[in-house]
């Protein structure tokens, strides 16, 4: 068991998602950046379904109460096990009763906390991401008890330090199925535009600043997924994260890449960004 301290800002437990339940309504959810917490997963040698932690902007203060291998990849929040720092992207052994604490944010937005084999909290829907009115919890509170596997701890002094793929402003994007009701003039607009993130951004979708293309345009509700990218009447964009809805009535004027989804999910308020077709 993990014993949760402080919570930090908004923490949650995720796998890769809640597949097959979209034609009831229940969003996919599952890990914003599929990158950081797969390679979290691979340093563990966990499968790629374990569920890890998603902490975003702001970390929490945990103690475990079993001994673990854990790793921690994404944002660099200044990571501290028992006030001594380590880096991303190693495997680190703790003991019953170490502490685990997060400073200051030094780069990006999520990062994910990996253990051996995985957090067992409840499945759900065969899946343990939380999302509320779906699992019992929506986020992670103080005094929470999350469980997981003891398991002997090894050290693996390994340097298998990554590049920060999320150092980019370009999102990669498919153009979505209602582009064709904007002309070419318009359509360079929405591509050449740099984009701000506001402060209205969170697992269910990131909105953006600029002001591109008004438009009168209605559509008929249709599916829409995690990355697609939908024009508001007001001329701005939204892009629909990991626990959006999933049907949609504005046009679905582009949609990004896995990858993409990842590098925006690292992306705070005022961040920039613009997107560049494939």
């Amino acid at each position: 068991m993990i014993s949760v301290l402080h919570p930090g800002l908004y923490s949650t437990i995720q796998d890769m998602g809640r597949i097959g339940y979209r034609k009831y309504g229940v969003p996919v959810s599952g890990v914003m950046d599929s990158i950081s917490a797969n390679y979290s997963n691979a340093l563990l040698e966990n499968d790629i379904n374990d569920a890890v932690m998603e902490i975003t902007l702001m970390g929490p203060k945990l103690q475990f109460k079993a001994a673990t291998d854990i790793t921690i990849s994404g944002a660099e929040m200044s990571a501290k096990i028992n006030n001594v720092p380590i880096s991303n992207d190693k495997v680190y052994a703790v003991n019953e009763n170490d502490i685990l604490s997060f400073g200051e944010l030094l780069k990006g937005a999520r990062c994910y906390l990996g253990v051996k084999n995985g957090f067992q909290t409840a499945s759900v829907l065969n899946s343990r991401s939380f999302y509320p009115e779906i699992t019992a919890e929506g986020v992670i509170k103080k005094e929470d008890m999350i469980p997981f596997k003891q398991h002997k701890c090894k050290i693996i002094n390994s340097n298998k330090l990554k590049t920060h793929f999320f150092d980019t402003d370009q999102l990669h994007v498919y153009k979505g199925p209602d582009i064709e009701f904007f002309t070419s003039e318009e359509q360079f607009k929405l591509l050449s535009t740099l984009n701000t993130v506001t402060t209205s951004n969170n697992r269910m979708g990131y909105r953006f600043k600029e002001t591109i293309v008004k438009h009168s345009i209605s559509i008929i509700t249709s599916p829409v997924l995690p990355g697609t990218v939908q024009l508001m009447p007001s001329g701005n964009l939204i892009i629909l994260m990991k626990d959006a809805q999933t049907t949609g009535g504005y046009p679905r004027v582009f949609q990004l890449t896995e990858k993409s989804i990842a590098i925006l999910a690292q992306k705070k308020a005022n961040d920039k960004v613009r997107l560049i077709t494939i």
